[in-house]
């Protein structure tokens, strides 16, 4: 296959950009309080030695793509006993939630740049047996360079936005180069596998799949804030308002405001998706006449409002209450992840914008595991009515956890499809 003309002009030009780059990604790490060692992986300087046997790799951009391939990579780990795993990603925020939910035999690295030096030196190193690039993260040298390697490789929850498909469309020879890499893509859905077969990706390689994010592990608890949280608690009713983003929590506030005057003594849980909005979420509550308490501050949840303004720590919130609403729904963000709520046995509320995970909603709701709210009164008369009829959030809880329990069936085919792909079985049997 001819190398097309904008792939050779992006390793040339990438070669002259790569001190600069080199310097501003491992910069960028050591503000966020990165270990200078390890920020040089940047630069294809591997931190870790590499483990003897089948090494699997996976390439994810940040915190949503990393989460997403955990229970993937543990499925994958029991049916491949001997294997090891390797996850990279770019973001510092990625690299420490993915360190705590490590699965057996894996551990992390910041992906090297795209350029010859630091992908040589990483490939190299870590000589992985297969390499799976996860949703749209698709640099060209990375893929060109492990292809030419002989490794086989996947591309697994495959999302493509309509403005990167018409580009795609616009550059068939370079998209026919990048994408038959693949041995196989899998898509999050038929919609997806339809649009990848537009842009020159290889139409026998390309098979619907399912969404990753909406198949993650169950996300960490801590047992003694659970208890210390309970405890402050003691009997009053719970609601969980999670991963909001800027105008949703006014509408959050307004709707736990009506609430009060029926359930006086109830609580909002209120988990803004970037902490580092704490503060100005903090000024929102005040300003709406709610006392609050700060998880950054030491506190527990005896106030009207709790600001839980940390990362990582969804999970232990999640078990607190049987209704979570979920946010980057209200405006047009695209949601969040359901699944996570159902693993934690609790009900789902959501906005109506949930383009990001349509299908798992669509699939939820059906089963009366969630239910999309149209604004503030709709979601407080959600609220109010499973608050009031135990019968109806019991059955809602109870399709939560009766749907996260049949995703486990669908996650083990598509890791034994991509082990047979990928000839992981062979290799394993071998080493």
């Amino acid at each position: 296959m001819t190398t097309p003309f904008l792939y050779r002009a992006w390793v040339a030009a990438s070669t002259v950009m790569l001190p600069i780059a080199g310097r501003q990604s491992m910069a960028k790490l050591r503000r966020a309080e990165v270990d200078p060692k390890r920020a040089r992986e940047k630069l294809g300087h591997a931190s870790q030695p590499r483990p003897e046997g089948p090494l699997i790799w996976f390439h994810a951009a940040s915190v949503g793509e990393s989460l997403s391939v955990l229970a993937l990579i543990d499925r994958m780990g029991r049916a491949l006993p001997q294997a090891h795993f390797l996850i990279t990603s770019g973001t510092a925020t990625s690299a420490r939630l993915v360190d705590r939910r490590l699965p057996p035999r894996s551990r992390h690295q910041f992906a090297p740049l795209d350029a010859p030096g630091p992908l040589k030196r990483f490939l190299n190193h870590w000589r992985p047996d297969a390499a799976l690039f996860v949703e749209s993260e698709l640099w060209p040298q990375m893929l060109r360079r492990t292809h030419a390697r002989g490794t086989p490789m996947a591309l697994i929850n495959a999302r493509l936005s309509q403005r990167s498909i018409e580009r795609w469309q616009k550059q068939p020879a370079l998209a026919g180069f990048l994408f038959g890499v693949f041995d196989l893509i899998l898509t999050q859905n038929d919609a997806m596998a339809r649009a990848m077969t537009t842009i020159n990706a290889p139409a026998d390689r390309v098979a619907p799949g399912i969404n990753l994010k909406s198949m993650a592990g169950p996300l960490p608890q801590d047992d003694d804030t659970i208890a210390q949280a309970r405890a402050a608690l003691g009997e009053r009713p719970v609601w969980i308002a999670s991963s909001t983003h800027p105008g949703e929590e006014k509408a959050v506030l307004e709707a736990h405001r009506q609430l009060l005057e029926q359930v006086p003594d109830l609580c909002l849980i209120l988990v803004p998706r970037h902490p580092e909005r704490g503060d100005e979420v903090a000024g929102l509550i005040a300003s709406v006449g709610l006392t609050h308490g700060r998880r950054t501050r030491g506190d527990m949840p005896r106030e009207q409002v709790y600001l839980a303004d940390t990362l990582g720590e969804l999970g232990t919130w999640y078990a607190l209450s049987d209704i979570v609403f979920l946010g980057g729904s209200l405006h047009p963000i695209g949601g969040h992840n359901p699944y996570e709520v159902a693993q934690a046995g609790a009900m789902v509320l959501s906005g109506t914008h949930v383009a990001n995970f349509a299908e798992t909603f669509a699939e939820m709701e059906a089963a009366g595991a969630a239910r999309l709210v149209a604004g503030t009164q709709d979601l407080a008369d959600r609220v109010a009515d499973l608050l009031r009829n135990d019968i109806a959030r019991a059955s809602g809880v109870a399709a939560s956890k009766t749907y996260a329990a049949a995703q486990t069936d669908k996650l083990d085919s598509i890791a034994e499809r991509l082990i047979t792909a990928l000839r992981l079985r062979e290799d394993s049997a071998d080493a």
